[in-house]
């Protein structure tokens, strides 16, 4: 297996309105996906797109907002009422391969292998065994983004 490309980094927030106006009229983002709902991870969810040189689309800031008090990110709103950089997230080609890799380093991962945000399969790495920082490995197609 080898490290892809950094594809985002999860922010989770009290209000996904609010952080929209903020990545608009203080850092000037214009690409922000339509917010919407992902009752099965408990969240609401949307995308600030950064950038590059090329044109092309650089790594995204996720937005994640709970959908109740149920939601698991719940919890580290209530630590961090701000909110703040919930996760980060690598692409690999192959999930299934990437899952053994790290199961036979001995590293955590949390729950089962799922569909993530993107439509592609995603699992979390426990933060203890990640240097303290909560991991996603989501599969991207071989072809691209």
């Amino acid at each position: 297996m080898k490290l892809g490309r950094l594809n985002h980094i999860g922010v989770a927030t009290p209000s996904i309105a609010d952080s929209i106006a903020h990545f608009r009229n203080t850092m000037g983002a214009t690409a922000i996906t339509e917010p919407f709902d992902l009752p099965e991870q408990g969240v609401k969810v949307c995308f600030v797109d950064t950038p590059t040189d090329s044109g092309m689309n650089g790594t995204q800031v996720e937005l994640i907002e709970p959908l109740s008090d149920a939601s698991p990110i719940a919890g580290f709103l209530a630590k961090n009422p701000l909110g703040g950089q919930h996760h980060i997230c690598f692409e690999v080609e192959d999930i299934e391969e990437a899952r053994q890799w790290f199961e036979g380093q001995g590293k955590r991962i949390l729950g089962p292998t799922r569909i993530g945000a993107h439509g592609t399969p995603i699992f979390f790495l426990h933060p203890k065994d990640m240097m303290g920082q909560l991991t996603e490995i989501m599969e991207v197609p071989k072809d691209g983004h």
